[in-house]
């Protein structure tokens, strides 16, 4: 035996023995399951069991699994060449994702877009262009969101279990205000008059750097901000002379029937941050936004060793056509009408389910007791995760409380693949509340 590689563990279990003993528990895993191959909405494990998958890498693959168009695209990157650096020697595919990404961005006004590797690091990155486009240091963010897990991108994460448990002191003047949420009470107005209250009791407007705000709030509970409330900050972030930054990261490459989610509110952001579902499976992500506002920073500022990767900007490109080519956008609103109906279908069976809610593509079961929205019910999205995977399907929850079914399936799912899975979702509820 010389290593070991050769002992080629067939089972999950074995694996996950193994990943237990190698990989700190910081870092956690939904589901006991190890990939041996992916296609489309559909995983097959190491044990050869075929897995629906609801998940889609947490959005990312909204194309799909292995899409042929994004495989090719990056197979014919890699025989021409595969790191140069963009900063030291660059490539054209890079400036042509930039472009296309300036097209298609909200708003008349140029713009201008940059590559980094992560979502995180598009939201550090949205900072440094706020502050150095302002000169102004304080940031606002909103309770429930989820920005990432660097250090600032963390602090402005609106959720501290497990996300800021342990990590702090994190970095200063970053506020948080209550988002949009009409099931517990609160209000556009009420989430306007808590800005105010962080201008009166916190901050000054006048040196607040930028308002980050995600369209459809991702892990505070696929919460699809109304319409008004993005006009409103827009407003608001007009007066005080604030940029406005939309955190796209989850919510963009056609997951919620737009290329981006804030388009249905019809406004146009000062910076978009993209990731997830623009390299279809592949490591990047982008920082969008106007022109005057992206030049803000010196040169040498923005940029990263691996940024912008060659082969990932190829896959991108053939995801921007995918979309394009495949309408994705159109089936991103007829998957969640779908969706939402099946799931709305439900409720007069089981009083546990408070609301049914989504936007496109993102589409969420919250869960609660008795009927009381107020009285959340994590186990019952827990147990449903776990009796669904039972049954060859695979979800995952989130929600302040843990009590929500979130859906983020592939944009290319079949129909047929979709009504299989919503009948195994359905009777694992079943099972679950039963228990």
């Amino acid at each position: 035996m010389n290593s070991m590689t050769d002992l080629k563990p067939q089972t999950n279990a074995a694996l996950m023995a193994r990943r237990a003993a190698a990989l700190p528990r910081g870092v956690s895993q939904a589901h006991g399951v190890f990939v041996e191959r992916a296609a489309n909405a559909e995983i097959w494990d190491v044990e050869g069991r075929r897995w629906i998958d609801f998940c889609a890498g947490i959005a990312v693959v909204n194309t799909g699994h292995c899409n042929p168009s994004v495989m090719a695209a990056a197979r014919l990157q890699l025989e021409k060449f595969t790191h140069t650096c963009f900063q030291v020697v660059a490539y054209e595919s890079y400036v042509e994702l930039a472009e296309r990404l300036n097209a298609l961005a909200p708003g008349a006004t140029a713009k201008k877009t940059f590559f980094m590797n992560t979502g995180a690091e598009a939201i550090e990155n949205a900072v440094k262009i706020a502050r150095a486009a302002t000169g102004r240091s304080g940031i606002i963010a909103f309770n429930g969101a989820f920005h990432g897990r660097t250090m600032f991108s963390l602090a402005l994460t609106g959720k501290v279990d497990p996300y800021k448990t342990g990590f702090g002191p994190f970095p200063s003047e970053v506020f948080h205000a209550s988002y949009p949420n009409a099931l517990h009470g609160i209000s556009v107005e009420d989430a306007m008059a808590g800005i105010e209250l962080i201008f009166k009791n916190d901050i000054e407007a006048a040196r607040v750097a930028a308002i980050f705000v995600e369209p459809v709030q991702g892990e505070g509970g696929y919460l699809p901000a109304p319409p008004e409330f993005l006009r409103r900050l827009r407003m608001l972030c007009d007066k005080h002379g604030i940029m406005l930054v939309v955190d796209e990261i989850q919510t963009g490459a056609g997951r919620c029937g737009k290329m981006f989610a804030v388009e249905h509110s019809g406004i146009e952001p000062d910076i978009i941050t993209m990731a997830k579902g623009l390299g279809g499976g592949l490591t990047i992500s982008a920082i969008i936004g106007k022109a005057d506002v992206m030049d803000a920073a010196v040169p040498g500022g923005l940029g990263s060793t691996y940024a912008g990767h060659p082969i990932a900007v190829a896959g991108a490109l053939a995801v921007l056509d995918v979309i394009a080519e495949e309408q994705l956008c159109a089936r991103a609103m007829v998957l969640g009408e779908k969706t939402r109906a099946r799931l709305n279908s439900l409720k007069p069976r089981f009083t546990c389910i408070a609301e049914v809610r989504g936007l496109g593509a993102m589409s969420a079961v919250e869960f609660c007791h008795a009927g009381d929205p107020h009285r959340p019910a994590p186990e019952i999205a827990s147990d449903l995760k776990a009796e669904a995977a039972k049954r060859g399907l695979l979800i995952l929850n989130c929600g302040s409380y843990g009590n929500v079914l979130r859906l983020m399936l592939p944009l290319t799912i079949s129909d047929a693949v979709l009504d299989e899975g919503m009948t195994i979702l359905e009777a694992a509820l079943a099972a679950a509340v039963s228990r």
